[in-house]
């Protein structure tokens, strides 16, 4: 247990309920079964599914990273076996920071310190002060806007979404 931003009490457990609810929500499956071995402990994406293993994963948010990498690549791409580049990385670590925005979770539930190759603070701290790195990629393939052309479309800016999956017709 510990006490979110918010000031309520909530355990680990709450926010997965949350987080699960909301990758289903926007169209990605999600899935139970056992991960023996993973890159992030109980989790894995085969075939545009986000599996998990309750009795690994580490880390809740580690879901919503998982679920920003299928959200942010090519529909067509969905299914097949790609190791993301590292603009799709960049992408997915922006659309989990715009999904803890949406989700009114602390920063911490998605990067937390067992993550990003100890870089986790510098994330938060990217994104605190600007629109952070991976947002032009999202922008680009019509998730979101920021700056001019948020301001032209009568939207909010990242982190608002435009919408949560990227859409097909993109390259």
């Amino acid at each position: 247990m510990r006490e979110s931003h918010l000031g309520v009490t909530v355990s680990q457990g709450d926010w997965q309920t949350r987080i699960i609810a909301f990758i289903e929500s926007i169209g990605i499956e999600v899935a139970t079964k056992s991960i023996p071995s993973s890159f992030l402990p109980g989790v894995t994406i085969e075939q545009g599914t986000l599996f998990f293993d309750p009795e690994r994963l580490l880390h809740c948010g580690d879901l919503l990273h998982e679920a920003g990498h299928i959200a942010v690549t090519a529909p067509e791409e969905r299914f097949r076996a790609v190791d993301p580049d590292a603009g799709l990385e960049m992408a997915a670590i922006a659309w989990s920071w715009a999904a803890l925005k949406h989700l009114e979770l602390p920063a911490d539930v998605v990067f937390h310190e067992g993550g990003y190759r100890g870089a986790s603070q510098s994330i938060i701290e990217a994104f605190q002060t600007g629109p952070g790195f991976g947002v032009p990629l999202l922008e680009w393939v019509g998730m979101t806007a920021t700056g001019q052309r948020a301001e032209e479309a009568g939207v909010a800016p990242f982190p608002h979404m435009l919408r949560w999956v990227r859409p097909e017709g993109t390259i």
